[in-house]
């Protein structure tokens, strides 16, 4: 039977050591990739993905509006690059945090599952990408996070 330690979320003392299953620590390589890539999306994009992908229709919208979007759009781009960096510092440097980086997500892509389309709904053209792996996401990230926490036998750098 396989022993999950929620301690190993917010580690005491934060180190370069993955406690957990191998597997965690593989995959969170491509989580890294997609939120780097994403970033650079939002951030260089015309529309900032806005249309092009999340099919949010900006030409019904008077211009300052549409460019308003465009602008959240590459403000989120921002905030995905910080997040990407943060993540490849946990993967180089604080490998400890892993477990707490997984659960963040968990988050993030629950509410984008879960609230965001219940209370805080956005008119698109056809369904974004982002609507359908946004679930796919959070379950795999719990996943990912129980299995994180669930300590090797013998734990090595």
């Amino acid at each position: 039977m396989l022993r999950l330690d929620p301690g190993l979320i917010l580690p005491t003392v934060i180190t370069n050591v993955f406690p957990g299953r191998r597997l965690a620590l593989w995959l969170f390589v491509p989580l890294m990739v997609v939120t780097l890539w994403r970033s650079q999306h939002h951030l260089l994009a015309a529309d900032g993905g806005a249309q092009s992908i999340a099919h949010i229709p900006l030409n019904v919208y008077p211009e300052p509006a549409a460019a308003t979007i465009v602008g959240l759009f590459a403000l989120w781009g921002l905030s995905q690059l910080v997040l990407a960096f943060l993540q490849l510092l946990v993967l180089l440097r604080y490998k400890s945090m892993i477990p707490l980086m997984y659960l963040l997500t968990l988050i993030e892509y629950g509410v984008r599952a879960l609230y965001i389309p219940a209370f805080r709904p956005i008119p698109t053209t056809a369904i974004a990408p982002g609507a359908v792996i946004n679930g796919p996401i959070a379950a795999a990230s719990l996943v990912l996070l129980l299995i994180s926490i669930c300590p090797r036998r013998e734990v090595s750098p």
